[in-house]
């Protein structure tokens, strides 16, 4: 059985839940997600809590058993807390500022990258050299954050470049003159 399948998600005060068919809905005090869940698993909803169970020991439930309960936990921990990702800019000039909504990086390039975030998620730039993503959906934050450390990716003879924080960046040697 699955360790994390079996959990129960807690539901805090102030959170609802429902499901439809197969479209799980929560809506807190951060705001409103949902998802279309598989269609195998069944999802029972108690009065503070919510069970994912299988109904089978195939392959197939077992994977999404413990993926299904994951899902859930994280739009409910995403409508009640949030979540957020912090890059850090390496490298000698490499600054991000806000313009509006938008995020204008300059690292290195002959131009400014100027990157929109997609609604419901908010970018902050409280030093020239960290950015952070903020949101209620971890999925889409994750995916943001990736896109902008995409834009110049850490390169580790010098360890320039956009990193997450905390990232470490195995170096490299360069070469030896003869």
């Amino acid at each position: 059985m699955s360790r994390i399948g079996k959990k129960p998600v807690e539901v805090p005060s102030g959170v609802t839940v429902t499901l439809d068919g197969t479209l799980f809905t929560v809506k807190g005090p951060k705001g409103e997600l949902s998802r279309n869940l598989h269609e195998d698993m069944k999802v029972v909803i108690g009065e503070n809590e919510v069970t994912v169970e299988r109904p089978s020991d195939n392959k197939l439930h077992r994977a999404l058993h413990g993926t299904t309960r994951s899902l859930i936990n994280n739009m409910v921990e995403g409508v009640t807390k949030g979540f957020e990702r912090t890059l850090e800019l390496v490298g000698v000039g490499y600054r991000a500022t806000k313009s509006g909504q938008k995020l204008v990086l300059n690292v290195g390039y002959s131009h400014p990258v100027e990157i929109t975030p997609e609604q419901g998620i908010e970018i902050e730039v409280p030093a020239n050299t960290k950015v952070i993503v903020k949101g209620i959906d971890k999925e889409r934050v994750g995916a943001i954050a990736s896109n902008i450390r995409s834009v110049r990716l850490p390169e580790p003879y010098k360890g320039k470049g956009i990193r997450y924080e905390g990232e470490y960046i195995r170096r490299k040697e360069g070469k030896t003159g003869k």
